[in-house]
């Protein structure tokens, strides 16, 4: 029984962890974002006596959740993917989230193994614990090395994620592949191409600070010489400093080359009050008026990102541009 958690690329670490699995271990892992009270009980009753890993996303929005999951999965190994701004609206600070992230490893049974973090603190002495570095990465074309073997990914932040798998693969005692294809969750940095050579990255499950900014250091990776465009709504969950974390990622923009801003959601209006140096922004209320504002907004050959918090819906908006390259 493996466990991932983290502020983000659970997800990511999950797809990548059972990409590496499946061909040496009868192996299942939770579906989308199976990852809570609910998601996690309906995963293991797909245990079969012939499974031989299991590999669970383990959501939490406050203190206890991660503990209580835990008793119910009871993992062998637990992976931390990081620690940052988000859920702040019930566990305070980013002390609180690295507490309520710890409930894993004191789960953990003895001989267990922990993957955390290089500077997360972990007290105990009956587990082994792996502490992740920056990922050992080069790009090779359009596929990613990390640690030896070749992704199908470019993004840059994944390899932190394929790292933090490649880590649990080794707790597992299973043997690193030359090359592995992941099957990757929807809305997670979905590419989809656009009319005139441009290019739609639909990343509109979720975001946070932390998230957001990775996926416009992707854009801005990505784009070459496209104009970039990015359409970004609410980030949820971040209690009382939200809006200043919005005004945070607004002044990010223009460092990323960001040509045209659409901001969906009333939190969305801190993007758009400090996009600086952005040369078009615009302001929709909700996802729908987004949609009709995207398909004004969006040029033959531009390159688009779409992300936001789950609450937003923004892969409407992803779909509809999406359906005029069908």
């Amino acid at each position: 029984m493996v466990a991932i958690v983290g502020s983000t690329g659970k997800t990511s670490t999950k797809d990548i962890l059972f990409a590496l699995c499946a061909p040496h271990r009868r192996t299942i892992a939770n579906e989308g974002n199976y990852n809570n009270e609910i998601g996690v009980p309906l995963t293991l009753c797909r245990l079969e006596p012939d499974t031989e890993v299991c590999v669970l996303e383990l959501a939490m929005r406050g203190f206890g959740q991660i503990a209580d999951l835990c008793r119910i999965a009871r993992p062998h190994v637990g992976v931390i993917t990081n620690v940052g701004p988000v859920h702040l609206e019930l566990v305070g600070s980013l002390e609180g989230v690295l507490r309520a992230k710890g409930e894993l490893v004191a789960a953990l049974p003895p001989g267990g193994t922990a993957i955390v973090p290089a500077e997360f603190p972990v007290e105990r002495d009956d587990i082994t614990v792996v502490r992740l570095t920056e990922p050992d990465a080069r790009r090779d074309g359009e596929r990613t090395v990390v640690g030896g073997v070749s992704f199908n990914f470019t993004a840059q932040h994944q390899a932190a994620n394929a790292a933090a798998a490649l880590a649990a693969l080794d707790a597992l005692g299973l043997p690193r592949p030359e090359r592995v294809d992941v099957d990757w969750s929807r809305w997670r940095g979905e590419e989809r191409p656009l009319p005139g050579g441009g290019l739609l990255i639909n990343d509109a499950y979720n975001a946070n600070p932390v998230s957001m900014r990775a996926a416009l250091a992707h854009l801005a990776a990505t784009a070459g010489d496209r104009r970039r465009v990015a359409i970004l709504g609410d980030m949820a969950e971040l209690g009382p400093g939200a809006p200043a974390f919005h005004e945070e990622i607004g002044r990010e923009l223009a460092r990323h080359g960001v040509q045209a801003l659409l901001a969906v959601g009333e939190l969305s209006r801190g993007y758009v009050d400090n996009a600086t140096g952005v040369p078009v922004t615009r302001w929709a209320a909700d996802a729908d008026d987004a949609a009709d504002a995207a398909a004004e907004l969006v040029q033959p050959g531009d390159c688009v990102l779409v992300k936001a918090s789950r609450a937003v819906g923004l892969e409407r908006v992803a779909e509809t541009l999406a359906a005029v390259s069908a």
